[in-house]
């Protein structure tokens, strides 16, 4: 669909085009009139800057610039009204029927209102959570997870190809200590009196894999030798904790493309191919009976261990290895990858990497997320696996549910700390932001659950005899939501979304505390067919917010 502020782009474009043509201002080429919407509304819907980026080039005052534009700005189409302000910009108020004639084109784009057509529609991956499959998710995961999930939606939204991909650690260390963990529980539900050993895993996730593979196998495991039962009831409980991932995940509505396993990259001998091809562009060397990553070359600060003294590959090794398949092997033109801020400190050696293999690493995006804190009563802190305070992922969407996680994990942005208010997340009031935005489509339905009721057909409803500002604000609002997903696309940045729907249900609520929509009086019934048609055409864009962040549109509350 085409933004309103493309169609502004273009007519002060063309305004320019013709001052020029008519002598009044000199020669320039420009193709960004740089329209956007100012932050105090009673400015205008939009305004331009162009005058002011132009003052310089052309030797004439900003204002001088402005004032012949506005002699060539159309006073037909979609600008109602053009005022210039100092220091120099166009301010610029859409023309009413314009915005009206809106509410038809919003109803027949349906819920593929707010798309984008980008011209370059790219190929990318996101990977996000990517927990080692060694226990179910907890609580710390969350964030990441809704952050990842809501911007592939929006990627998707704005036209490209978007793959979502969990990355399986199911190689190293910490397999080999599952399988340990896992075998222990395992005898223990025989009836053996055996410890767990200090450094294994105590949770009870791995306790219920135990439970499961013994009555999936009885005594099996029992009857092999230790090294063998370890690395056998390994291979059949890794599949039942990641299902418990998967379990988990679903219970935030976030379901995966591709589950990528770290071990196919040994099995498949893409980790060789990575490394001989360091190799061969001359930055590894061997030191100490270690294989190193000459970083310090690529402008790090230090080198880095591929390769340990024992053979093992170090994370990072793998990770290179894990991100030269994304680009190499897979060709994904931009990747994405969602990480917590503990690992903030390995973005610049990633990145050398990969440009160290001859691969753009400006084509890598990372998003960290920052930290949680949970706040219940008057008492907030930081939940960690160390404190021993970790709760479990689906104990919360359990507790209060997932559409309350989903909007409270967006409502800031993923270079902020958040305070996850508990309280405020259950609270069936306007206090709670879920519960605002839910409300309004709820309310929304039941106006038109009411038409129904009372069989007011309104599909040939006259929009033209609307007016009221609070009907005009409700539209413009409406006509944001492209804008949103294009600001939240460019910078990565999921929050606009919630904050935005937060917006769309005031400039709801607002309207419907001014304007009647269903009158019982005859002489109203123009009225309430037009206003009717503004319901249904919110209703539409209210739950595409809400589809966005999938979350639940409800029809009543």
């Amino acid at each position: 669909m085409i933004k309103a502020s493309e169609i502004l782009n273009g007519d002060l474009l063309q305004a320019l085009d013709s001052a020029i043509e008519n002598g009044e201002l000199p020669p320039t080429q420009v193709s960004d009139a740089a329209i956007e919407r100012p932050q105090n509304t009673h400015h205008g819907d939009f305004a331009s800057s162009l005058p002011l980026k132009l003052a310089r080039e052309m030797k004439m005052s900003p204002m001088a610039i402005g004032k012949i534009l506005s002699n060539y700005i159309p006073e037909q189409g979609i600008i109602g009204e053009s005022q210039i302000a100092p220091p120099g910009f166009v301010n610029l108020k859409l023309d009413s029927q314009w915005l009206l004639s809106q509410i038809h084109q919003i109803r027949d784009l349906k819920n593929s209102f707010g798309n984008l057509d980008v011209e370059e529609k790219r190929k990318i991956q996101i990977e996000y959570v990517s927990a080692n499959p060694t226990g179910r998710l907890h609580i710390a995961h969350a964030r990441g997870a809704v952050i990842g999930s809501a911007l592939a939606k929006l990627l998707k939204a704005a036209g490209h190809t978007v793959e979502e991909e969990y990355y399986l650690n199911d190689a190293g260390n910490q397999i080999d200590k599952f399988n340990k963990s896992l075998l222990t529980r395992y005898k223990q539900i025989a009836g053996l009196e055996i410890d767990l050993p200090e450094d294994a895993y105590p949770g009870e996730d791995i306790i219920d894999v135990a439970k499961s593979v013994w009555d999936d196998e009885g005594d099996r495991y029992l009857r092999l030798d230790e090294d063998e039962a370890e690395e056998s009831i390994g291979t059949k409980g890794i599949p039942k904790m990641i299902d418990g991932i998967k379990e988990d995940l679903e219970s935030l509505r976030i379901k995966f493309d591709e589950w990528f396993s770290e071990t196919s990259l040994y099995t498949q001998g893409e980790f060789e191919t990575c490394m001989q091809l360091l190799n061969d562009k001359g930055f590894t060397t061997d030191r100490d009976g270690a294989t190193w990553l000459e970083s310090t070359k690529l402008g790090e600060d230090k080198d880095n261990v591929l390769i340990r003294t024992s053979g093992t590959p170090t994370y990072f090794a793998s990770d290179i290895a894990y991100h030269y398949n994304k680009f190499d092997q897979r060709n994904f033109t931009e990747v994405i990858d969602v990480w917590g801020a503990d690992h903030q400190g390995q973005i610049g050696r990633l990145r050398s990497a990969l440009d160290a293999l001859g691969i753009d690493s400006k084509k890598l995006k990372i998003i960290v997320v920052q930290m949680v804190r949970f706040k219940k009563g008057e008492t907030s802190e930081k939940l960690s696996k160390r404190k021993g305070n970790v709760i479990p992922l689906i104990d919360l969407v359990n507790e209060i549910g997932a559409d309350a996680c989903r909007f409270l994990f967006l409502s800031r942005s993923n270079e902020s700390q958040l305070e996850f208010d508990l309280d405020l997340a259950k609270k069936q009031s306007s206090e709670n932001p879920v519960y605002y935005v839910q409300y309004g489509h709820a309310r929304i339905c039941s106006i038109l659950r009411l038409a129904k009721e009372r069989n007011i057909e309104f599909s040939d409803g006259d929009v033209s005899i609307l007016g009221d500002p609070t009907e005009l604000s409700l539209i413009n609002k409406m006509l944001e939501l492209p804008d949103v997903i294009e600001t939240s696309v460019e910078n990565l940045e999921a929050h606009h979304l919630p904050h935005y729907s937060m917006e769309l249900a005031t400039a709801f609520h607002t309207f419907y505390q001014n304007c009647r929509v269903v009158s019982s009086k005859k002489s109203d019934l123009p009225t309430t067919k037009a206003r009717l048609l503004l319901v249904d055409s919110a209703r539409l864009v209210l739950g595409r917010c809400l589809d966005l962040m999938s979350m639940n549109a409800p029809d009543e509350m």
